[in-house]
């Protein structure tokens, strides 16, 4: 039983800690566009602005992703699931598992579209010149966490009949 509960911290731990590193990147995208606009209003060029903000525009998406299904801020189909009544149950497994089986199979070709970008010296076709493979670790790394995370909810509801996910406002107010 503390094993278990370890194993939840560090699962708990994990998707915080993708929040955070999501929260991060906006972060350095605003201090990418007031230095781009600094450089402009200094009449100097920053180049590779644009393609630096998208790079951690999609770092923060990917990081963000299994911290808001974690918090129940992915969009469910929980009005479907409250019609199916006494079968809510079997509607849950059947849409953790094909979450788990989509997040899975995208994070394994996330993984092996960075390896190849990287294997292949890929360059961006931006002013930037960027190794593609760095920009596509936080996706990689951001997809193999939400995989993680469904899967982690998945064998939460088979094994206690609970995904664990703590409902967002508006779930609590029809519960009500």
């Amino acid at each position: 039983m503390a094993a278990a509960h370890a194993l939840r911290r560090i699962l708990d731990f994990l998707y915080k800690l993708g929040g955070v590193i999501a929260a991060l990147f906006l972060v350095a995208i605003l201090v990418i566009i007031v230095l781009q606009m600094l450089a402009r209003w200094t009449s100097q060029t920053f180049p590779g602005a644009t393609d630096y903000a998208g790079y951690c525009m999609a770092a923060a998406s990917f990081f963000a992703f299994a911290y808001a299904l974690n918090h129940g801020a992915h969009i469910r189909v929980s009005l479907f699931l409250s019609v199916l009544g006494r079968h809510r149950r079997w509607g849950e497994l059947w849409c953790f598992g094909i979450g788990a089986i989509t997040a899975t199979f995208f994070a394994r070709y996330a993984i092996k579209g960075t390896y190849w970008s990287w294997k292949l010296n890929e360059i961006s076709q931006g002013l930037d010149k960027t190794p593609v493979w760095i920009p596509q670790l936080s996706m990689a790394a951001g997809t193999v966490l939400l995989a993680i995370c469904f899967w982690d909810h998945l064998v939460r509801l088979i094994f206690t009949g609970d995904h664990g996910i703590r409902r967002d406002l508006v779930d609590q107010s029809h519960a009500e």
